[in-house]
């Protein structure tokens, strides 16, 4: 199964905050531990996804910001 970059980076952030949670209510080290591991692979797993995306847009850097054209009229 082959997960989108955006569904593994939730995964990461759901991940990483459960280790903050854990280490805030004092659990045992091994599984903060664990968490922290697994946690920190998954960052290199996601930065790596998304680096390596097929990903391609048509916008330049003339665009800009959509929400906020410059020098364009709607």
């Amino acid at each position: 199964m082959k997960l989108s970059p955006v569904i593994l980076l939730l995964i990461t952030t759901f991940v990483l905050i459960t280790v903050a949670v854990f280490a805030a209510l004092d659990l045992p080290f091994r599984w903060v531990f664990f968490l922290t591991v697994f946690g920190q692979t998954l960052l290199i797993i996601s930065v790596f996804r998304v680096l390596k995306d097929d990903y391609s847009t048509d916008k330049t850097f003339e665009d800009f910001y959509e929400d906020h054209p410059m020098g364009q009229e709607k």
